[in-house]
């Protein structure tokens, strides 16, 4: 994605409603001066220009790049061209290498680990966690962290509310430091916390910790099967085809089986391509 002064379309209305401007379509310098000041604000170079670094620290997920000439580098023992059209290109170019650094040996386990990306990520749209809750939110999903009426102070306010929840806690410091919102979820299936991002940066090579918007824009689907691969999922998902597996991987990444439906419908729509 490269959005700049020049670009029309629907992404170009997009980014003009999220910046508070009349959605005409059309990139000028209006926008780019709009798209500056956002940028400065939130702590990246101020270029004016939207790539896709900047679109997923402005809207929490992927900008979704459709490549008809994306090449599928080809792994033994994974049928990965049978997806094309059912999951986005992009994703579909990050699985041969992903693949081979995380043990994604069989179609089976690729089905497996795609479904719970899929159900996780909003069909690989969201790579970064959504922290913009309100008070009631809070207090639904955070309550211990929020008792009496705090959450009215920390309402809307993601950078707190995840400097709050995640502070202390997973390698990072406490909630002064800002770091539980540094490294608070991100990829497919989030990674949270700093001591995961070191570990994960130990792995891939590139300094996460470092930059962590790495995981959302460069690493989204590797962060997802180092979790896997972590968490020896594979093993689980070499049982087999059946909703009792299926539901045995929901409870390793979820913690329970919320969303087990529609994962299990993904897992039957993958495997049915890929077998």
């Amino acid at each position: 994605m490269l959005l700049k002064v020049g670009s029309k379309g629907e992404d170009v209305k997009k980014l003009q409603t999220k910046l508070g401007l009349t959605p005409d379509g059309s990139f000028g310098p209006n926008t780019e001066k709009k798209v500056k000041e956002w940028q400065q604000a939130n702590g990246l170079t101020a270029d004016g220009i939207v790539g896709s670094g900047t679109w997923t620290k402005m809207f929490g997920e992927a900008p979704q790049v459709v490549k008809e000439d994306v090449v599928i580098t080809p792994v033994e023992g994974l049928n990965i061209e049978k997806l094309k059209g059912t999951i986005p290109d992009g994703v579909i170019a990050q699985i041969a290498e992903t693949a081979k650094k995380f043990n994604i040996t069989n179609n089976l386990r690729l089905a497996h680990f795609l479904a719970q990306c899929a159900h996780e990520s909003g069909a690989f749209k969201f790579v970064s966690e959504n922290l913009n809750y309100s008070a009631d939110g809070l207090k639904k999903t955070f309550g211990k962290y929020f008792p009496g009426t705090l959450a009215e102070s920390y309402a809307k306010q993601p950078e707190k509310i995840a400097s709050r929840v995640y502070g202390g806690r997973m390698g990072n410091g406490d909630e002064t430091t800002k770091e539980g919102f540094k490294f608070r979820g991100r990829g497919y299936i989030q990674l949270t916390g700093k001591s995961n991002y070191v570990k994960f940066t130990q792995f891939i090579g590139e300094d996460c910790t470092a930059n962590p918007d790495l995981v959302a824009t460069k690493y989204p689907l590797a962060s997802a099967a180092f979790f896997f691969n972590n968490n020896s999922l594979w093993s689980i998902c070499d049982l087999g085809s059946s909703d009792e597996v299926v539901t045995k991987v929901t409870k390793r990444v979820n913690g329970g089986t919320n969303g087990l439906a529609d994962r299990i419908t993904k897992f039957k729509k993958y495997y049915s391509l890929l077998k």
